[in-house]
């Protein structure tokens, strides 16, 4: 059992084979592999969430989630489900229960979550795609930390039906790829979308504030972005802006929820957070409504740090509910004038690098608390956002993140496509200048 984890770095649940359907025509996704994290139905499989006392308690499911027959119609086979962290309730991507798959980027870290099994699979090579959720960041943060492209779609863009419901405001379905070809590939047949040439973005917005508090040096992260699109598009695109000013000026019923983080957490940008307050109280909310009843009822057994944080949303009512759905209305409409027709927002995916395995769950949520408050600007105005992999710095892996409006998913994923050998010619000049 253990030699079959170590060759799968512990990704899988379960290895099963689901072929695709049969066609005449060349289906966009022949040929390739993928697995899927366990949140999705699949007819006759028990969907485990994470958790031995959910699967236990839960019958084997009747149908398959669209997301998945749509890929198996494109033409791939599936491999496998994936460990998820459990309720797919965690950043770092820890399951105490089914061991936590190891990152293959850096061993000795964490993976990321919530959909730790998936990244790792595509990370390590094992499959060509892989689908998770993402709710707050489920699937940008584990493609960050294992060096791989991940993509959250425009919210309700792609079909939630057979997946396990976490916070219906927020939950999307996922991807991973290694190459951006195949990213844009599995999006166009899970978004429906044809076949269509690449629009310009009218600009590329930075944002300088939110580079300014990474963990890694500014110019490293945003030189290869900059260079690329100067190369490809010219640098009249290329714009500054204070995420932090712009969301405190546009977002007027954010006043309720500034200045309530710790005084003495400097090095986050207080209107961010703030939203980040905000959008947390709606997915406690929702959390509970989905899942309070089974959790008081059935005392699952829960993982360190997990257990805290599912008690906690377990606590949160309706209270100021109303306030918080006014910002997320006032970000979304902020960030759209703020965008306008094709415009790119580019944002540190995380603020650091991935925690060793097994540090105090109470620091690293910690550590977790200003990259949510970067996570939650898709989450809170829907809009969509890939994170890219920049190679290493410190042997570390380091990663950008692009977010343009809802609905323009196709846009994005053909600019990641057209920049990406760009981008990865600029890190290679960086990565020598800093050796």
């Amino acid at each position: 059992m253990d030699t079959a984890r170590d060759s799968d770095y512990g990704a899988f649940m379960e290895k099963f084979l689901l072929q695709p359907s049969p066609s005449l025509h060349q289906l966009p996704l022949h040929g390739l592999t993928f697995a899927f994290k366990d949140i999705f139905d699949v007819d006759g499989y028990v969907t485990g969430f994470g958790n031995p006392d959910w699967a236990r308690t839960h019958p084997a499911a009747t149908s398959t989630a669209p997301a998945i027959l749509a890929v198996l119609r494109g033409g791939a086979t599936c491999v496998g489900k994936t460990v998820t962290a459990e309720l797919a309730y965690s950043i770092n991507g820890e399951n105490k229960h089914y061991g936590t798959p190891t990152n293959p980027c850096v061993p000795d870290r964490v993976p990321g979550g919530s959909s730790s099994g998936s990244a790792v699979a595509v990370g390590a090579k094992l499959v060509d795609f892989a689908l998770g959720t993402d709710t707050g960041g489920s699937v940008r943060v584990p493609a960050s930390y294992c060096g791989i492209l991940g993509f959250r779609p425009s919210h309700d863009a792609i079909s939630t039906a057979g997946v396990i419901p976490l916070v219906q405001s927020f939950d999307t379905v996922g991807w991973f790829a290694r190459d951006p070809v195949i990213l844009n590939r599995v999006g166009r047949v899970l978004l429906q979308l044809p076949d269509v040439d690449l629009v310009e973005p009218s600009r590329i917005i930075i944002a300088e504030d939110c580079f300014q508090h990474s963990d890694i040096p500014k110019d490293r992260v945003t030189q290869p972005l900059v260079k690329s699109v100067e190369k490809l598009f010219g640098s009249h695109l290329v714009s500054r802006a204070i995420l932090e000013d712009y969301v405190k000026d546009k977002v007027p019923s954010l006043k309720q929820f500034l200045n309530k983080g710790n005084a003495d957490q400097e090095s986050h940008i207080p209107s961010l957070e703030a939203l980040s307050s905000a959008m947390r109280l709606i997915i406690g909310y929702e959390f509970k409504n989905n899942h309070g009843e089974w959790i008081n009822t059935v005392k699952p057994d829960l993982g360190p740090g997990i257990s805290e944080r599912v008690w906690e949303a377990l606590m949160t009512t309706d209270e100021n509910l109303d306030i918080c759905h006014s910002v997320k209305n006032e970000a979304r409409t902020a960030l759209i004038d703020l965008f306008g027709d094709f415009g790119v927002l580019a944002i540190p995916t995380v603020l650091g690098p991935p925690s060793k395995l097994q540090t105090d769950p109470t620091i690293s949520e910690n550590f977790c608390d200003g990259t949510f408050s970067l996570l939650l600007i898709a989450s809170a105005s829907g809009f969509c956002q890939v994170s890219i992999p920049l190679g290493l710095y410190d042997n570390l892996p380091v990663s950008i993140s692009l977010l343009a409006t809802h609905g323009s998913d196709g846009f994005l994923l053909n600019l990641v496509e057209t920049l990406y050998d760009t981008l990865k010619e600029e890190v290679g000049i960086v990565e020598k200048m800093g050796s």
